[in-house]
């Protein structure tokens, strides 16, 4: 296997990975393979049966005796000495581990190789085969093969720190795991131009861990090694050491947008679905299904097998893995604002809600979105919910995501500071915030809340909330707000007429452009008031565009005399707008026609008003005064008024017949009445 020369420790030739020890106690030809039983191949009878896993080892006492001191403290225990049978249920490394070890206490020659290393040091261990016992035994023997061969090569460090995921806790003690992290983590942050030794090239095609069928690409001096040459030979390990690798990249200082990258590959290659490179639905099945094949461990990948699978053990020890891949690589995010992308944190959010991830951890995603939430798509947005609510796309969560991504942006304006963020990384983190992101993410609130509008279990408050989360110096134009609050009431038809006009709140009439005044003047479903409005803003917005087009042609010929109608300001405009500005105007000439009706019926009402309240009072002053004293008082006036006329009659002594009777005539009617 190896390609190096011999390898000499201590004085002890290793003679290419081939161990051997130099007393030979029992003579024997090897080992011999009968059904699940091995025998030793000499003319001694065995006297000891060794029982590892369902394997039987048909053994002999000296030879284990000499070299092992668990051996030797089980058989002193007992006190049998003819003792012949002995289990080892919980040797580590199980039945290849013990027969590498029973072969080189028998003095044959042990292959060592990447694979088997790490258990047979383990199986040693559990053994006791120390230098107490005899000079260069097992446990030294394995031990400088992993120091000065494994650790000192990328593929085998690979290979070794693989084959401890059987080996917990043993290998974790012995420092394997830390050893061979320390070791891939050193070599990952060497010069990519220094590399010689070989690596596993990127496939095409994302495809399930499989080292087997992996390609390696040993670069020459003149190839060019790229920055994430170590991904895809990290991305075979389990999820734990994983995070000790990535753990013990950091701090070796690698840039976070290669730790974020190598984040990002791994969880594609052990959650399938969750990053969607353009395969469909076909592809992922197969993937999963060669993972489940080839993986080998308790992990079968796949989560549509969650999905479509039935709820069995299999698919629950599934949906753990899952979970626990999950929150590592939660915990692992670097914090940078642009380690990952914001579409990766989205979907990882998406599994972490159907997976029932700790809330802690979920609660610190949330805040990882919202730190980059203008880079986020309308479809990595729409995610289902997952507790049972009553609406369809989880829209409370948007609404957590909004109120984070509104946190860290007064955050970062209140607290610039230029130190923590140098050069060209804090050039970057500038355009990003401020009112361009906070554009982005109205139009994408607008997008999301036209989507989920058409969901008829969709609360108006809700809706309203969402709407008005952001300023209103975030939206230049509310067209997006028009569409979403449109598709809202064609979802929901039986909304009262106050339901409707707190609706249309949340967006500015102002803020429409031409074409959605000329949608909402005709759009039924809208309330009447917010029709006015919107027809006033449009002729508002019209005649300024015409006043300032006359005025930039005025400017333009200072001699040419201003437009003299506004019909040949029209005959300018696009057949379209004649058409939007007059049927604006019909429906303005409605408007103003029902006004009038409307005022002229109040003004009718009123003056009847006031003449019932005239008899009122009138009546109301008869029956406060008594029949008698009003008869007195019209007497009084009468009298009142003979006596002027008498006066002016007093004059010339000529006089008439008809004088006289008309000055008799009052005197006899007062004579009558005295």
């Amino acid at each position: 296997m190896w390609d190096s020369e011999t390898e000499s420790v201590g004085g002890r030739d290793y003679r290419n990975g081939v161990l051997c020890s130099s007393k030979h106690n029992v003579k024997t030809d090897g080992f011999e393979l009968k059904g699940n039983s091995w025998y030793v191949a000499t003319d001694i009878p065995s006297d000891l049966l060794v029982l590892v896993g369902d394997v039987n080892f048909y053994l002999h006492k000296y030879p284990l005796l000499s070299r092992s001191g668990k051996i030797n403290r089980v058989m002193y225990e007992l006190r049998d000495p003819d003792l012949s049978k002995m289990g080892l249920d919980d040797l580590p490394g199980g039945p290849q581990a013990f027969e590498l070890a029973a072969k080189f206490c028998y003095g044959i020659a042990v292959d060592l190789t990447a694979a088997n290393i790490s258990g047979l040091r383990c199986a040693a261990e559990y053994l006791e085969m120390t230098e107490d016992l005899e000079e260069g035994n097992l446990i030294f023997k394995t031990e400088a093969f992993l120091s000065y061969v494994v650790l000192s090569s990328w593929r085998d460090s690979i290979v070794v720190l693989k084959s401890c995921e059987k080996l917990s806790p043993w290998a974790e003690n012995l420092q394997i795991v830390r050893r061979c992290s320390e070791s891939i983590a050193w070599k990952a942050c060497s010069n990519p131009k220094g590399i010689r030794w070989a690596y596993t090239r990127k496939p095409t095609k994302v495809a399930s861990p499989n080292w087997g069928d992996m390609k390696d690409s040993s670069p020459s001096r003149s190839q060019q090694v790229p920055p994430d040459w170590w991904f895809e030979d990290v991305s075979i390990l389990r999820i734990d050491h994983f995070v000790r690798v990535i753990t013990a990249i950091k701090v070796k200082g690698m840039r976070f947008e290669l730790i974020g990258a190598a984040m990002m590959h791994y969880a594609s290659k052990w959650l399938p679905g969750l990053i969607n490179e353009g395969t469909g639905a076909a592809d992922e099945g197969s993937n999963s299904s060669n993972s489940t094949s080839n993986s080998g461990g308790s992990w079968n990948g796949g989560l549509h097998m969650i999905l479509a699978g039935n709820k069995d053990e299999s698919s629950s020890v599934q949906a753990k893995d899952q979970r626990m891949i999950i929150e590592s690589l939660i915990s692992i995010i670097p914090p940078q604002k642009d380690s990952v992308s914001c579409s990766f944190l989205l979907r990882l959010l998406r599994m972490a809600n159907m997976l029932k991830v700790a809330p802690a951890l979920v609660t610190e995603l949330e805040k990882r979105v919202g730190m980059q939430f203008e880079q986020a798509t309308l479809a990595d947005l729409l995610i289902p919910s997952y507790n049972k609510c009553e609406t369809m796309y989880d829209v409370d969560l948007v609404q957590r995501l909004l109120e984070h991504f509104l946190v860290q942006e007064q955050t970062e304006i209140s607290s610039p500071s230029q130190q923590s963020f140098p050069g060209k990384h804090y050039d970057d983190l500038q355009r990003s915030t401020g009112p361009n992101a906070k554009m982005r993410v109205a139009r994408l609130v607008d997008s999301y809340l036209t989507e989920v509008s058409r969901d008829r279990s969709l609360s108006l408050t809700k809706f309203q909330v969402l709407a008005e989360a952001l300023p209103e110096s975030a939206r230049i134009c509310d067209d997006g707000l028009y569409r979403a609050v449109d598709s809202y009431l064609k979802a929901h038809p039986t909304l009262s007429e106050h339901e409707r006009k707190r609706l249309c709140r949340v967006m500015d009439c102002q803020k429409l452009s031409i074409d959605a005044c000329m949608h909402a003047a005709q759009n039924e479903r809208l309330p009447l008031r917010v029709v006015v409005q919107v027809l006033f803003c449009e002729q508002v917005k019209i005649s300024d565009a015409l006043a300032t087009s006359s005025l930039k042609e005025a400017g333009d010929s200072q001699y040419q005399p201003m437009v003299s109608n506004r019909k040949t300001l029209l005959e300018g405009t696009p057949q379209s707008f004649q058409e939007g500005w007059a049927a604006a105007k019909k429906d303005i000439n409605m408007v103003k026609f029902e006004l009038e009706s409307v005022k002229a019926k109040h003004l009718e009402l009123q003056h009847d008003m006031e003449n019932l309240q005239r008899q009122f009072d009138k009546m109301s002053k008869n029956k406060q005064t008594s029949a008698w004293s009003s008869g007195w008082k019209k007497l009084s006036k009468q009298l009142a008024k003979n006596t002027n006329l008498e006066n002016q009659n007093i004059g010339p002594e000529h006089t008439t017949a008809a004088d006289q009777q008309t000055r008799k005539t009052p005197r006899k009617w007062r004579n009558s009445i005295s």
